[in-house]
């Protein structure tokens, strides 16, 4: 049927558009999704309330079904991390003047353009690269970007990706790159690294992370570089930038681009919000015309002494160049970049420091304190871990069950017997200590 506010509603329009596509229904556009995942029925929604009193009424009550993860002693990681966000960074990002996912335009910028400029620089300076880009989505869709990059700057087809890759991610990854990039597992070492593998003239990039879905630190970077350049390959390195204090940046050890996620500089746990993407190259021109999304920088302006911010190398991007460009620019994740550079400005090199060394030493604290309880085991104990860790129990849903029942989160199941535990800055000794006298408790 016809509706009367939606243009191109009418169906001899419909007909006439989908037939310019080549497909015989708007059904054709969801083939990829499986039959068991869709609905084909119409939605089952309640009457619509009567006021605005009744709305607000109802989603505070839903609201109040939440456990905030500052409520509770929570060891939950794997992606969305419990670190502590000082106040300022709130403070700023919440200004009107900022307060926008958009990266904004010279006409309404008030400052927006130099803030994520010195949000670039500081990253650059952190990640050891020339070039970081204002933010995408999250760090998924940094990683999917990332290796189409490498696609399009080789000319190749093929990539290798770590297997110790959150599950989740790695699903992204596959439907990001498909379907002409095309995807092959690197298996995982016994210390929880990335395995052997052979790479070839056919692979466009070699993908892993460091730390890796398992938390341990990838020690072979330097050396898979080296073999992914032997033959013309690059190398994709993922890395959280707040273990850059105390872990060497990837470019360092050979690294064409580095990407991840700004979540732990300064952004809440935020029921799934509160994620941006960065991608960082050096200042290769070829490399850089890969870059999709939107990149700042600065040049003197008419007036001497004066300087302004603005985009650089604009005409790569889909605002410029639209169906031809390389990838599609859209809503960004902008205002965290703000807030991931006012946590930077905050710190400083000697607080970055700090709060790796921090995280590293809870991390083995708590690493050694699990081992020690009956019918514990730490897998890859001997390597080094950031952030997290995984443990090993007879039945990994007793245990969380258990510990849910002492108002602990005790962390992300794998497994039936496997648990994912996450240590920041956040957790005292204490709060450790409480976790393994809980867990020995549970274990019986």
């Amino acid at each position: 049927m016809t509706h009367p506010y939606i243009p191109n509603a009418e169906p001899a329009v419909r007909a006439e558009m989908l037939a310019a596509i080549g497909v015989t229904s708007v059904e054709d556009f969801y083939v990829d999704i499986p039959a068991a995942l869709r609905l084909d029925r119409p939605l089952d929604l309640p009457a619509p309330m009567a006021s605005e009193h009744e709305l607000v009424r109802h989603m505070r009550g839903l609201l109040d079904r939440n456990t905030d993860t500052t409520e509770a002693l929570s060891f939950l990681g794997g992606g969305c991390y419990p670190h502590h966000v000082p106040a300022v960074c709130d403070e700023v990002n919440a200004r009107s003047e900022f307060l926008t996912a958009y990266a904004g335009e010279p006409y309404e910028d008030h400052g927006r353009f130099q803030a994520l400029f010195e949000y670039v620089s500081m990253m650059g300076e952190l990640l050891e690269m020339d070039v970081v880009n204002v933010p995408t989505y999250d760090g998924f869709q940094a990683a999917g970007t990332a290796l189409r990059m490498a696609a399009r700057y080789t000319g190749r087809s093929k990539v290798l990706v770590t297997g110790a890759i959150g599950p989740d991610k790695l699903s992204k990854l596959r439907d990001f790159l498909s379907p002409d990039i095309a995807i092959t597992p690197i298996p995982v070492a016994a210390n929880g690294e990335a395995g052997e593998f052979v790479v070839d003239d056919t692979i466009a990039a070699v993908y892993v992370e460091s730390p890796n879905f398992y938390g341990v630190v990838e020690t072979r970077i330097a050396e898979i570089a080296e073999l992914a350049h032997a033959h013309g390959a690059l190398l994709v390195v993922s890395a959280d930038p707040i273990s850059l204090g105390v872990l060497a940046p990837p470019a360092t050890l050979g690294a064409d681009i580095v990407c991840g996620d700004i979540q732990s500089l300064g952004m809440h746990q935020s029921y799934g919000g509160g994620h941006a993407g960065y991608i960082a190259t050096q200042d290769i021109h070829a490399l850089v015309a890969e870059f999709p999304s939107r990149l700042f920088g600065i040049a003197p302006t008419a007036v001497p002494g004066e300087y302004g911010f603005g985009d650089v190398y604009y005409d790569r991007t889909s605002f410029a160049l639209r169906e031809e460009g390389k990838e599609w620019v859209g809503t960004a994740a902008s205002l965290w970049g703000i807030t991931a550079g006012v946590y930077l400005a905050l710190m400083g090199p000697t607080g970055m420091r700090e709060i790796g060394d921090t995280i590293l030493a809870r991390t083995r604290y708590a690493m050694d304190a699990l081992a020690a309880v009956p019918g514990v085991r730490v897998p890859h104990a001997d390597a080094i871990h950031f952030r997290e860790f995984a443990i090993e129990v007879a039945d990994s849903a007793a245990l969380l069950s258990g510990l849910r029942a002492r108002g602990i989160y005790g962390g992300v199941p794998l497994d039936a017997t496997t648990l994912l535990v996450c240590v920041t800055e956040r957790h005292a000794k204490d709060d450790i200590d409480a976790l393994v006298r809980a867990v020995r408790e549970v274990q019986g």
